[in-house]
């Protein structure tokens, strides 16, 4: 057991405490006796209006099981099961007139539109990873990718191969012919580039010279104006770079010089305090807290070993360009950064505190934790000034709030935020909320969750896992879920997708806020990600999900194939596109099936993919404390995993067994068989302890059942309950 430190009403463990005292709040002109004071009346106060929260889930949880158990399979009649919903408080009338009146809202996100990258901020090199992401090399995302067909000699080989670079720039020239084009003339014909007569001229091998055929999409250069380092353009909002270095390998066999073309990428990025960390204790909370404090103070630095060289990874400077047209350019040479805090459900042993009512001594709910602590931290970047690092520059601090049921827990987000503000003598509304659409409450009133926090909202966004997740636990005793291959095409994704954009937009997001999309989550697989990804943008989002900062430079490339203002624009206008009501029917349209139908063989299949799923995420969750990484498929498909795809795999086989389309010792004798296939996929990891040899003592094996047996009885089909009791036990044993 920690040792704790008694902090008025709050039990605090030492190592949070004395985080706080010589880390947190110096420098940020508040006293340790205000702070902890302050605090200990905040938890006192939300605490107990958490906790109700919970109650009305499992309220509302128990009443929509009845209904199920006296009308199984599909909904047959959608007027009777709207009637049933508004009466029990789970629909809720739709407001009228709702604008969001957001300010200060950094131009990446209201302004800007482009990719989005979310990495766990327990993994210090990830973070500064994806904080450097903002810019990315267009020539190392095609030559390390599946991007360049490697037939035909075009192969990645481990010394440089010329005839797939020659393909790689290729590629980068077309994209300039696309985004910034010239009047006359190609940029594969470019042989040199100059800045005269305060434009562009480039010099084509032909002799010709050209200029753009929009002479101002040339902002301005580095180095001389007859010898260019370095060319800036912009186009849908989005900046370009095009370097010119002769004395590289590259450069040197290009005819204009032409090194690389550098584009801006993650735009924003969410660095994650959630679904893709382990953090179970005050130990895990002080490590993320500790990396978020030097992204704030921008200090995060990080020792890195890479092809036999050792450095230090720092967060990038801005960049600076000398403009064509007035002042010097200057452009962040970082990604924008949200912080994703825990939802309303956990709580955490690093703070205990003692109820009003009962005087029983409780975890704190961690999303308060969370709230209190990391806007605390972010105050080190609000009070930055003009110069040097920083994140926002509008003086906001970005917080996304995910798993919220409903309206009255986006309330209580606002007033959480309110007090917290207040506490910290922030102005009012400094903490932008960023809504997660990803709980099925939430989806179905939508609008009246915006309107309970409109001048906070700076980000909406779908996730389809954990949607999917939902709408499995919520209709549990329906009847048998359909496969989930199939799932993506049922009437209810369909809707989600649509309506996510479609009540964005009516609530006054254009311009002011983010409208996501979700993850990409196959990171090999980039050619795939080229052809598909661009419906995200098409569909009239302004950002999107990927995996990698490699990820962000090709997605980036959509957001200039497609204008999303424009896109936003004609979605505002145009009167094809369904009504509140029909798309309320699809969202509330359950994709269970009257009579399973499926084979044998089907039914195994879709086993084997789920287990096999859960194990490969679950043992590196449990015995290592790795909540995000490249987990093999059952094809050996890497596939970026969090929580919310083994919320979706546990419920779907808890769903099964409930209906008997599978029984228990065929889903035991299937993780059985499993545990040995993924024990074959991590045998490289020298971390990696194998579970098929020792079933009933491999701790993660044990979680893994534990998820697909309990898992009908778990809050909203969440896996933080188990995964986090059980991760604290393997840590106890660890730690003797």
């Amino acid at each position: 057991m920690p040792q704790r430190i008694q902090a008025h009403h709050l039990q605090v463990s030492q190592d949070l405490f004395s985080f706080v005292r010589d880390e947190v709040l110096p420098g940020t002109d508040i006293g340790q006796d205000v702070f902890w004071k302050s605090f200990s009346e905040l938890v006192l106060e939300l605490a107990p209006i958490n906790q109700a929260l919970l109650d009305e889930r499992d309220r509302l949880q128990h009443d929509v099981d009845n209904w199920h158990l006296k009308n199984p399979g599909p909904i047959k009649n959608m007027k009777a099961y709207k009637d049933f919903l508004f009466k029990i408080g789970y629909l809720v009338p739709v407001p009228k007139n709702v604008k969001i009146s957001t300010s200060n809202v950094d131009k990446e996100l209201s302004q800007q539109a482009g990719p989005q990258l979310v990495v766990p901020i327990l993994n210090a090199r990830y973070a500064l990873n994806a904080a450097n992401a903002r810019w990315g090399s267009l020539y190392d995302a095609l030559y390390g990718t599946d991007a360049i067909n490697s037939s035909d000699g075009c192969e990645k080989t481990k010394v440089y191969n010329p005839k797939r670079g020659a393909k790689v720039i290729e590629y980068a020239r077309y994209v300039l012919d696309r985004v910034a084009p010239l009047k006359k003339g190609s940029h594969i014909d470019a042989v040199k580039y100059e800045i005269a007569d305060g434009r562009l001229c480039v010099h084509l091998k032909s002799g010709a010279q050209s200029s753009l055929a929009k002479p101002s999409q040339c902002l301005g250069y580095q180095g001389s104006r007859a010898k260019p380092s370095s060319l800036l353009f912009e186009h849908n909002g989005l900046h370009l770079d095009l370097i010119i270095d002769e004395s590289t390998d590259i450069g040197s066999k290009d005819p204009a010089g032409v090194s690389d073309l550098v584009i801006e990428s993650a735009l924003s990025t969410i660095l994650d305090l959630e679904d893709s960390v382990a953090a179970v204790d005050s130990e895990d909370k002080v490590l993320a807290y500790r990396n978020w404090l030097g992204i704030a103070k921008g200090t995060l630095s990080e020792s890195v070993s890479k092809n036999g060289l050792s450095f230090t990874r720092t967060l990038n400077p801005d960049r600076t360009y000398t403009s064509l047209k007035g002042p010097q350019i200057t452009l962040p040479g970082r990604s924008l950064l949200f912080l994703r805090n825990v939802g309303h459900l956990m709580s955490n042993p690093a703070i205990l505190y003692k109820d009003p009512k009962t005087a029983e001594l409780k975890e704190i709910p961690e999303g308060i934790l969370d709230a209190f602590v990391t806007t605390a931290i972010a105050i080190h970047d609000l009070k930055a000034g003009t110069s040097g690092i920083r994140n926002s520059r509008t003086g906001s601090v970005y917080i996304v709030k995910p798993k919220m049921h409903g309206p009255k827990e986006v309330a209580f987000a606002d007033l959480l935020f309110t007090k917290v503000e207040k506490a910290l003598k922030l102005k009012k509304n400094t903490v932008k909320l960023g809504i997660m659409d990803e709980e099925r409450r939430t989806s179905v009133n939508l609008k009246a969750c915006i309107a309970n926090a409109p001048s906070r909202v700076a980000f909406i966004n779908t996730g389809f896992l954990d949607r999917t997740g939902d709408e499995m636990h919520t209709s549990m005793l329906a009847g048998a879920m359909l496969r989930k291959g199939s799932m993506k095409s049922s009437a209810w994704i369909q809707a989600y997708e649509q309506n996510n954009v479609l009540v964005g937009l009516s609530c006054g997001l254009r311009g002011k806020a983010q409208i996501g999309k979700g993850m990409w989550a196959m990171p090999d697989l980039m050619a795939d990600m080229l052809k598909q990804k661009i419906a995200h943008p098409l569909a009239g989002a302004n950002t999107a999900w990927v995996p990698s900062p490699t990820a962000a430079t090709l997605h980036a490339l959509h957001y200039h194939q497609v204008d999303v203002l424009s896109v936003q624009k004609q979605i505002e206008k145009s009167r094809t596109h369904p009504s509140h009501a029909t798309l309320l029917n699809d969202l509330l349209s359950v994709p269970v099936v009257s009579h399973p139908s499926w084979s044998a063989q089907e039914i195994q299949e879709e086993l084997n993919n789920n287990a096999q799923g859960i194990l490969g995420y679950v043992v590196r969750w449990v015995d290592q404390g790795v909540g995000c990484s490249k987990v093999p498929d059952i094809h050996n498909v890497g596939l970026m995993e969090d929580r919310a795809t083994l919320r979706i795999s546990s419920q779907h086989i808890a769903n099964w067994l409930h209906h008997g389309v599978v029984t228990a010792h065929q889903v035991k004798k299937t993780f059985a068989k499993m545990a040995a296939v993924v024990d074959a996929q991590n045998k490289t990891d020298p971390l990696y302890m194998a579970m098929a040899d020792k079933l009933e003592h491999s701790s993660a094996y044990q979680a893994a059942l534990d998820l697909v047996f309990k898992g009908k009885a778990q809050p909203s089909g969440y896996t933080e309950p188990l995964l986090h009791a059980w991760r604290t036990l393997v840590k106890a044993q660890t730690h003797g």
